[in-house]
């Protein structure tokens, strides 16, 4: 039975966010998927907070509408959720994909997510660029929580898209740490495991 999986990418205006997310849309197609990428800029400011939406399934896709109930948030940049609710509208049992160098239990979640993936994409990209532009760490991050998009698949889309601002060699350096360096946490199993002990 297929499943339409809805993505929100939260970030700020200039750090990538609606190119992440067209980037990731290839990289699905790449993998045999259907996908459409759905830019919403919000304030179309520099520093503003921006969101971005992406939807794809095994099957072609019928709706073009707004992602209202994501099942897979991520957030590209660590100050954003001060500002902005980076979980409304989350389904039951969501993945949520951020961009910290908190630990696991310093970050609180709602009851709707389920799985989070962390990673200190700040931290890799300012070793890698010498900036802090986290969305190609970020896909990474997301193909390593969810399982949803190869690895393989992401780096073949980077190669396809063309990227005046940064060497494809540092992108590529980007997604695989990305990838490597996430911390995947079943949410479910951790509540468990504090409720027992």
């Amino acid at each position: 039975m297929h499943e339409t999986h809805e993505v929100r990418i939260h970030g700020r205006g200039g750090q990538g966010a609606v190119l992440a997310c067209s980037i990731l849309a290839q990289a699905l197609i790449d993998d045999g998927k259907y996908a459409v990428a759905i830019p919403s800029f919000g304030f179309e400011r520099r520093g503003a907070p921006v969101a971005a939406f992406l939807r794809f399934d095994s099957e072609p896709i019928r709706a073009m509408t707004n992602v209202y109930l994501p099942d897979c948030v991520i957030c590209i940049d660590a100050t954003v959720p001060r500002t902005v609710d980076i979980f409304s509208g989350m389904k039951l049992g969501g993945t949520v994909v951020l961009t910290t160098k908190e630990k696991l239990e310093e970050v609180k979640f709602p009851d709707s997510v389920s799985c989070a993936g962390l990673c200190d994409a700040v931290g890799i990209a300012l070793s890698i660029y010498r900036k802090p532009v986290t969305n190609a760490v970020m896909l990474g991050a997301f193909a390593r929580t969810t399982e949803l998009v190869t690895l393989a698949a992401l780096k073949e889309a980077f190669q396809q898209i063309d990227l005046r601002d940064a060497g494809l060699t540092e992108n590529l350096s980007a997604v695989e740490r990305g990838y490597n360096e996430t911390e995947v946490h079943d949410l479910k199993k951790v509540a468990h495991a504090a409720a027992v002990a």
